[in-house]
């Protein structure tokens, strides 16, 4: 089967899966339910694109595929930013009730850091990347140790509102944000589709895209700003999904044997709008709102995380 039908299959399966969300168990509730509906599905659809992009493109510039955007600290660092918040400012504050400064806060705080972690990395430096990745993890990990600490501390009434952070969440999201968030996240893809050809030829190695007239280093640079940008969105939008981008992108890899990133990027971001938009479906209506989305996409990821650990092992 060519890489083309595999594409189209994949299509038709995610408007199955649209469709089914939009439409199923509406009877005659129209004018209220289908525009909430559509919302969420448009929100699950951007954030999926989002993720699966930012996931294949950092896995190309690392040359690893067990690693994800999180790894550079992003989500430990909306985490904290949440916490901090709430914190020393409380859970009514202008700040966390206010659902749009909190997204426009958190996408400037996690951007900032991602350009000033990038710009002294990168500064005077042949080749950056893994001691970039060794300084994320570092970050992360520090990141992620405070927030549990002040949360030990925090007000059992507030940390309610902590928890909700801590899962990524489809149900009542603004739908200014929804289009702010899709406004962004097209620019970056419309940029980013652009690099396609050299993202090809940078997955052969720092040595050989030089060779080939590719500017290795730039190239690298940015698009771990475009990955940074997309993660920045869609987790300010939603929430942190930690494995998601991991299973989408393995998935392409593994359903289309080809170097053509035009193509895996597509296959992942069909395959993640099933799989939200999907996964949506079966909470909703299957489990009726008993858990989340993201706990199930986190603990599948974890698992298949843990799989290719082993199966690299393996291999090596």
């Amino acid at each position: 089967m060519s890489n083309r039908t595999k594409l189209m299959l994949l299509s038709v399966a995610a408007l199955a899966a649209i469709g089914a969300y939009l439409l199923y168990g509406l009877n005659s509730s129209y004018e209220y339910a289908l525009p909430r509906r559509g919302m969420k599905a448009l929100a699950m659809i951007l954030t999926g694109v989002a993720i699966a992009y930012s996931t294949v493109v950092f896995q190309t510039i690392t040359h690893n595929k067990i690693l994800t955007p999180s790894i550079m600290g992003l989500d430990s660092l909306y985490m904290l930013l949440q916490t901090v918040l709430i914190f020393f400012l409380g859970s009514g504050h202008y700040l966390i009730v206010n659902k749009n400064a909190n997204f426009f806060l958190s996408i400037v705080a996690m951007i900032v850091f991602a350009l000033l972690l990038y710009q002294l990395m990168f500064k005077g430096s042949k080749q950056p990347i893994y001691f970039l990745l060794l300084i994320g993890i570092i970050l992360g990990t520090f990141f992620q140790s405070i927030s549990s600490f002040l949360q030990v501390l925090i007000d059992p009434n507030e940390f309610l509102s902590v928890q909700d952070k801590m899962f990524a969440s489809f149900n009542n999201i603004s739908s200014d944000l929804v289009w702010v968030s899709g406004g962004v996240i097209v620019l970056v893809l419309i940029y980013g589709w652009r690099q396609m050809a050299e993202l090809d030829v940078v997955s052969l190695g720092r040595e050989t895209s030089i060779n080939l007239g590719v500017p290795y280093d730039k190239v690298v640079r940015r698009m771990l700003v475009l990955s940074s940008i997309l993660i920045a969105v869609s987790t300010a939008l939603v929430g942190p999904i930690t494995f998601f981008g991991l299973i989408v992108a393995n998935l392409s890899y593994q359903m289309f044997k080809t170097y053509r990133h035009g193509i895996l990027i597509a296959g992942a971001g069909i395959i993640s709008i099933i799989a939200l938009v999907g996964g949506q479906w079966l909470v909703e209506r299957i489990f009726t709102f008993s858990t989340t989305l993201s706990v199930i996409v986190n603990f599948i990821g974890g698992l298949y995380f843990i799989y290719l650990l082993l199966k690299e092992a393996k291999s090596s």
